[in-house]
Formats: C-alpha cells, sequence, structure tokens
C-alpha cells in the first residue's frame, strides 16, 4: 500500500498537521519548525505525488484530501499554504470533526480569476500547463521566482524554495498537472461561507498570486473568520517572515484551545 511520507516531530502537545503548496515539499516548512516545535506536535507531510510521497498519480482536490486524512491524527490544527490550503479546507468541509481550526497561507477558496474575483487569470495557469511538458524543471522555477516577487529578500527565498524542490526528486509532470487542475477549477467560497470551524486566513501584501483584495472580499463575505495581511510579504510569507507568521500561528491556537 502507498503510504504518504509524514514525519512528527516537536515537543507540544497539539497535533499541527502543515500542508505545502504546488511543487514544493515539507521541507518548505524548515524556516518554521524550531519556532513551533515547543509548542505542537507538528505532522510534516508531502501532498502525493510530491517530494517523498512516490507512486501516487494526479488525482482530484476530494481524493487528494481523503487520503491525506487517512494517516492524520484524530484532531488537529490544519495549515496549508497555497494548493495545500484548498487541501485543508476541503478536510475542514468533509470531516469538521476532525479540524480544530484551519489556517490558510497565500491561498484562495478560488485561484482562477473571475469576472468580480481577483485571481490568477486563466491563460496563465493553461500558459504553465503547456510549459510542463516542455521543460518542467524550468517552468517549476519559474513558479517558485513569482512567489517571491517584491521582497526584500525575494532572491535568497526563491534560492531557498528553489532548494526545497531539488533536494527531491521532482514530481512527475501527471502530477503537476494534475495540481495545475485543481487551482484552475476549484472553488470553495460556497462550502466554506458556511463552515464552522475556527478560521484563520494569512495573506502577503505583496503576493502577486493570490491578491490581498481576496483578503477584504471574504471578510465582508465570511465576518466569522479572522484574516492577517502580512506586510513586505508575498507568496511564502513564513519564509520572508518567519518570526511574524509563527506568532500567528501560536496566537491563534492560544484563542482556540480545544
Amino acid at each position: 500500500m502507498k503510504q504518504l511520507y509524514w514525519n512528527i516531530c516537536g515537543e507540544g502537545s497539539r497535533d499541527l498537521v502543515l500542508l505545502h503548496g504546488w511543487g514544493l515539499n515539507a521541507g518548505v516548512w524548515h524556516c518554521i519548525i524550531d519556532r513551533l516545535a515547543p509548542h505542537f506536535r507538528l505532522h510534516l507531510v508531502d501532498l502525493p505525488g510530491y517530494g517523498r510521497s512516490k507512486g501516487f498519480s494526479a488525482m482530484s482536490l476530494t481524493d487528494m484530501a481523503d487520503i491525506v486524512l487517512q494517516q492524520a491524527p484524530p484532531q488537529a490544527l490544519w495549515l496549508g499554504w497555497s494548493m495545500g490550503g484548498l487541501v485543508a479546507s476541503q478536510i475542514a468541509l468533509s470531516h469538521p470533526e476532525r479540524v480544530q481550526g484551519l489556517i490558510t497561507v497565500s491561498s484562495s477558496p478560488c485561484f482562477t480569476a473571475h469576472a468580480e474575483w481577483p485571481g490568477i487569470r486563466p491563460e496563465v495557469l493553461a500558459g504553465f500547463e503547456q510549459q510542463l511538458s516542455e521543460d518542467f524543471q524550468r517552468t517549476v522555477e519559474r513558479f517558485l521566482a513569482l512567489q517571491t516577487l517584491g521582497t526584500e529578500s525575494a532572491r535568497q527565498d526563491a534560492r531557498l524554495l528553489k532548494a526545497v524542490v531539488l533536494q527531491h526528486q521532482m514530481p512527475e509532470v501527471d502530477v503537476l498537472t494534475g495540481g495545475l487542475e485543481i487551482l484552475r477549477t476549484a472553488d470553495l467560497r460556497q462550502g466554506l461561507a458556511i463552515c464552522t470551524v475556527p478560521f484563520l486566513r494569512i495573506y502577503g501584501y505583496l503576493d502577486g498570486l493570490v491578491p490581498r483584495k481576496v483578503a477584504s472580499l471574504l471578510d465582508s463575505a465570511w465576518p466569522e473568520t479572522q484574516s492577517v495581511v502580512m506586510k513586505g510579504a508575498a507568496h511564502a510569507p513564513f519564509v520572508s517572515h518567519p518570526d511574524d507568521f509563527s506568532k500567528l500561528i501560536l496566537d491563534f491556537s492560544q484563542q482556540n484551545q480545544a
């Protein structure tokens, strides 16, 4: 039976599951592990087909969420970055009894731009999908570079993300294409509007993939949720601002003790 890479560390009594974004793996969290480990039992997961979770083919958002849930603790805080935010959100919708709190980072319930909704233009995602078949390593690197644009530490942060990808064998093209399909088609706005779990949304002020306007639109649509827009941060705020980011997670955890 195929198993996800699932590493548990930390000295805290509360479980925190961390889900990475498209093209990456659990190594992306190394900037904040030391800051969070004294407070949580951290569950560092490589999503199906990514990093060390080999043998999985492309799958739907629902299937990905179901597979992750199989190895998860009975109850936990769930933190998902970018595409991982969609996976964590899907778990909160399908199994709210397993979710003590939901934290999405630089994520959107709908990544694709529509008439009145800000996001990634459909032709940009289609372009990435086409380029994957031609030169998928360079395409992944270009996507990573977009995630750090505008920050003071942009080059350093982009190098760090690239190193995380190259640390392990690159995901298969069909897995990457399937991930882009999730980003292109998923729309959890309706479901999350009635989600009852405690919910914190974290954004980067300079994020070019999830515009900060998403934060204010959801503040109006989901008044029961909390949001923070981190100044000076782009798509990977835990990389560029690890201290400030970790404090947000700790504060949210303390506010929502089980």
